[in-house]
């Protein structure tokens, strides 16, 4: 049977091979991928797509010299913008407009030559950076829309490469260090490698099928949920299987008995995961709901490989795979006093003061969430400054009083000129002029007075689409718009989301432990390690970090994988204590008893686990790096303090109402004494 697995699981390899390497092409990561079709900057998108020429790639170049630029700079630059104009077919040609105190000088640049091909167009992008070069104290830089979308797809095709290989090398340094064998840590790994792989193929079956949407961040994020969650399984599986080889001779039935053992918390716990992630299919952001069947292909994809492929690898290599620490037929494990086992204590003898003082704790920690700072700007996205960052605050100094990326409006053709009429005549509007005509629209370039994404230029928009845009049937969109609509968008999916969370998640609780107190008590653990993570984010991400914002979709999505990934470990802990309650144990001994003997393996299952989300914290998106350190400091949370503290410390202070209305939560019948007969004498005695 392990051979026929292994030979399963090699066919389907080579079979997924084709659709797997696919994955890193349907990648769409440009800001309006990630709206949701009813949002106005997505018309505008497809509206343009339309146009002659399709959607416009909009450069910004910017010279600048500190003290003013000299008539030399001033010939070059009008040098290399007749270079760029000849080399390209431009929508108009460029027009300088110099800065009111002289230091910088601007050129608009736009073509609609690439249409939508994005290789097309970044490649546009590096052929103008190397035309526009800066001379002895003059600087050149490429910004605008443009620019800034091919400087994040450049950032989300390094994602893949690095992600992958620090996901790796952080779980192969952890399952070494937990091991202690020099073969044991390759076998779970090679198994989350291959389920990564399947992962891959089924990603790009659902985009292909389903048009689900996969970006750069869903894409890295499965991979995490793969090996993370995956190396949690295969965690418990061999500590269950190290202790039935002790127990029984032959590998395959120590297996078999490993596999009936902890299979039914595996299996309630991934489940558990997938339903809260499938939950994101509610959202109205393509790139939330994208993440829903991403995420859950990667649980899934790394369950089947856990349950599967793990076992028959460990069977066929048997006992010696533990070498040095081979569990031998009939030993027993070394007794040693545990961190965990005087937790239990502790616990144990103080359980109301230990629950009490960690909620006080939590609450405290979770006020730091208050000092989260507003959405995310463009120019605050990257760890770093690329150039198109830097031309951004280049412009922002040195036009003050003019907005250096335009607000892209369409409105029916018929009604153009009243519409560029009427935009001219709104607060907050510089200039306005009509680009292309086509398919029955008309687009009109706004220049706001207010800088890019600043309040002011929000309330011009909102007023263009409050008023003479809406008023004729067109829509308002472009890079500032869209982020507008990124965080409407978030802000309403966390509406419907959460309480679908905690609704489809409390249910599954209620029917797993056949009970309704300890379900209520564990998702009120999950919600309260999701505000102490993103209140500790709150101390550290503007403080000590320097990030000038948050992601919209951070409270969400960290909420959706805090209260999931803490409900599957509360599992693990659950089903144990169950266990030992079915035995005849009193609850609250049960409760001590499954701390000391999963505390171990849970603890070993939370570090990998938030080792791997940590790995985002090494992405050059800001937005990856508050994800990856909110969850990951969430399971530290989780596992360190809730799980192993107050949920323990609870169910010893509860007693038989945590499993109330179960059968656990009654006294059992107290044992009735049947009479002793009499002794009766041997007949030879009488």
């Amino acid at each position: 049977m392990p051979w026929v697995l292994l030979a399963v699981w090699l066919v389907v390899l080579v079979l997924a091979s084709p659709l797997a390497g696919k994955l890193a092409d349907v990648q769409q990561n440009r800001a309006v991928d990630y709206l949701p079709a009813s949002a106005d900057s997505t018309q505008v998108a497809k509206i343009q797509d339309r146009l002659p020429g399709g959607e416009s790639t909009d450069l910004v170049v910017v010279y600048h010299r500190d003290g003013g630029l000299t008539d030399g700079d001033r010939r070059t630059a009008a040098g290399q913008i007749d270079e760029i104009a000849a080399a390209h077919e431009l929508t108009a040609r460029p027009r300088a407009i110099p800065s009111r105190d002289g230091a910088t000088l601007m050129y608009p640049v736009s073509t609609t030559a690439p249409g939508q091909d994005t290789e097309a167009r970044n490649a546009l992008v590096d052929d103008v950076r190397e035309t526009v070069q800066g001379t002895d104290g003059m600087t050149a830089e490429v910004g605008g829309p443009g620019g800034l979308q091919a400087d994040s797809s450049e950032v989300f095709k390094s994602l893949d490469g690095p992600l992958l290989y620090t996901t790796v090398a952080v779980v192969a340094v952890l399952l070494i260090l937990i091991y202690r064998s020099p073969l044991l840590w390759l076998v779970p790994l090679l198994t989350a490698g291959a389920a990564n792989f399947i992962a891959m193929a089924a990603a790009y079956g659902l985009h292909e099928w389903f048009g689900t949407t996969i970006t750069g961040a869903n894409n890295g994020v499965m991979t995490i949920l793969v090996f993370g969650a995956g190396t949690d399984y295969a965690l418990l599986l061999v500590s269950r299987y190290r202790e039935e080889l002790r127990r029984v001779e032959r590998p395959h039935d120590a297996m078999r008995a490993a596999l009936r053992g902890c299979g039914p918390a595996i299996l309630a716990s991934s489940g558990t995961v997938a339903a809260g992630l499938l939950c994101l299919l509610a959202a109205d952001l393509n790139s939330s709901r994208g993440m829903g069947p991403l995420g859950t292909v990667g649980v899934l994809s790394a369950l089947l490989a856990m349950m599967t492929l793990l076992p028959a690898l460990l069977v066929l290599l048997g006992r010696r795979a533990f070498w040095p620490l081979v569990p031998a037929f009939g030993s027993e494990p070394k007794q040693r006093r545990s961190m965990f086992s005087a937790m239990a204590g502790s616990a144990g003898r103080r359980p109301v003061t230990t629950l009490v003082a960690g909620a006080v704790v939590l609450g405290a920690v979770a006020l730091g969430a208050l000092n989260l700072q507003g959405s995310l700007k463009n120019e605050n996205s990257f760890t770093n400054t690329p150039e198109s960052i830097a031309a951004t605050q280049t412009l922002a100094a040195a036009y003050p009083e003019r907005s250096s990326q335009p607000i892209e409006v369409i409105v029916p053709a018929g009604r153009a000129d009243q519409a560029l009429e009427e935009i001219n005549d709104t607060d907050g509007v510089a200039s306005a002029e009509t680009r292309r005509t086509g398919a029955g629209w008309a687009e009109i370039a706004v220049i706001a007075t207010a800088p890019p994404e600043s309040p002011g230029e929000t309330a011009t928009i909102h007023a263009l689409r409050s008023g003479t845009v809406t008023e004729l049937g067109g829509y308002v969109g472009g890079p500032s718009a869209q982020l507008i609509d990124l965080k409407d968008t978030n802000a309403s999916d966390r509406n419907v989301i959460v309480p679908l969370v905690l609704g489809s998640v409390l249910l599954i609780l209620i029917v797993l432990l056949r009970s309704l107190v300890a379900p209520l008590l564990l998702v009120g653990a999950v919600v309260a390690v999701w505000g102490a993570s993103l209140g500790i984010g709150g101390l550290v991400f503007e403080p000590v970090l320097g990030f000038q914002g948050n992601d919209p979709a951070l409270p969400l999505l960290s909420f959706v994988f805090l209260v999931a990934l803490g409900v599957d470990y509360s599992i693990f802990l659950m089903h144990r204590m169950r266990e030992e309650s079915l035995s005849g144990l009193a609850p609250e001994a049960a409760a001590l008893k499954a701390l000391r003997t999963t505390g171990g393996v849970i603890a070993s299952a939370g570090l990998v686990l938030a080792a791997t989300f940590s790995v985002l914290t090494n992405m050059p998106l800001v937005s990856l790096v508050e994800l990856g350190f909110v969850i990951a400091v969430g399971v530290l949370l989780d596992t360190f303090l809730v799980r192993t503290y107050l949920v323990t410390s609870a169910s010893v202070a509860l007693g038989r109402r945590m499993w109330w209305p179960g059968a656990l939560s009654k006294e059992p019948p107290a044992q009735e004494t049947q009479p002793v007969p009499p002794v009766q004498e041997p007949a030879a005695l009488r």
